[in-house]
């Protein structure tokens, strides 16, 4: 999974992307360059698989993390426009709001001025990018493309949104079809939105009034939020393993931000994690929690969607019970499942196919 990072300069995006990836991205005013980095995503059940089936490898699911420079406000779709082309095609968009005391800079803590601002620069950059699609599909259309009448009629009802200053996202009655166009469009209003309220090291359980705001806010708009600080997390990633697990002890926390951060995407993408195991290696595994099992297959590897058969499965809980597959099939609890069947989160798989 992809997920775009947005924010206001002096937000503290950058400075959360390294602490999240391990990078060392440089944070630089007016850069117009992404930075992108991959970071593995903490998973206590893959823990307990590799406790019980012997193996060389384990994997964690990643999500990769896209951070592009801060949008300054009143800059217009001029310049949004090119930054925010490397986060069209992303999943998901994470919106890093500042909530902790910036005063030195002059400026108030006020998280949802803030993500208003940066909304009205995401619909103008969007309202120019659907007005010159619709240019190039109206010739088309008013030849009787059936193609090219589709998208116009999606485009114009996404315009009609954003120019009464509401994100493409705020509708909900698309068909399927019509979600598809707007999906290759990339429109960034039309992504979901997870909210990073950005904390002091005074505030590490986000329960100040600014990160209230935040949630109240995001569950307004049908999206997440999650309370980090990314000054403490950068901290955390200049540790070693041992130090970092100490001093997360000592604050009173269980795990780096990427798990938060991670889960809300997950939840917000209504995704659902699998796995599969061997000899060589255990992996996690990320797909929709609606997935069937071929798809999921698919998502291995195309040839075993191509070629499926069936799927044999169990949970975490059924292993950590039995402890071994052979226990498992012994008490009757591995499930055979076929081409019409929904995977479930946290499940153990193996698929059987044939190319």
């Amino acid at each position: 999974m992809e997920c775009g990072i947005v924010g206001l300069p002096g937000a503290g995006k950058t400075t959360l992307f390294n602490a999240l990836t391990g990078g060392h991205a440089s944070i630089v005013p007016g850069a117009s360059k992404p930075n992108v980095g991959v970071a593995p995503v903490p998973d206590p059940r893959l823990a307990l698989v590799a406790k019980y089936v012997e193996t060389r490898k384990v994997t964690p699911a990643t999500i990769t993390l896209v951070d592009i420079p801060g949008i300054d406000a009143g800059g217009g779709a001029a310049k949004a426009g090119p930054l925010l082309s490397h986060v069209r095609q992303v999943d998901a968009i994470c919106q890093v709001v500042r909530c902790f005391d910036d005063s030195g800079a002059g400026r108030s803590i006020d998280p949802i001025r803030d993500i208003e601002t940066l909304e009205i620069e995401l619909i103008l950059a969007d309202l120019q990018l659907a007005e010159s699609a619709l240019d190039k599909a109206a010739r088309p259309a008013r030849s009787g493309d059936a193609d090219a009448k589709a998208r116009a009629a999606v485009l114009e009802k996404a315009l009609e949104a954003l120019n009464d200053s509401r994100p493409v996202r705020t509708i909900t009655d698309w068909s399927q079809p019509q979600q598809a166009i707007i999906s290759s469009y990339g429109l960034v209003t039309a992504k979901r939105v997870l909210y990073v309220a950005n904390v002091g090291e005074d505030d590490l359980a986000g329960e100040s009034e600014p990160v209230e705001l935040v949630r109240s806010h995001a569950a307004s708009s049908g999206g997440e939020a999650v309370a980090v600080s990314g000054k403490l997390e950068a901290e955390l990633a200049e540790l070693d393993e041992a130090d970092r697990l100490e001093m997360l002890e000592a604050l009173g926390l269980t795990e780096p931000a990427i798990g938060p951060v991670a889960r809300g995407v997950c939840r917000l993408l209504g995704l659902a994690v699998f796995y599969t195991t061997s000899p060589k290696e255990i992996r996690a595994w990320t797909v929709s929690a609606q997935a069937t099992a071929p798809q999921a297959a698919g998502v291995v590897h195309s040839d075993m969607q191509r070629g499926f058969i069936r799927a044999e499965c169990y949970s975490v809980d059924d292993l950590v019970q039995h402890e071994s597959e052979k226990a498992i099939r012994a008490a009757g609890r591995l499930r055979t499942v076929g081409k019409n069947s929904c995977i479930r989160d946290g499940d153990v798989m193996r698929f059987l196919f044939s190319v």
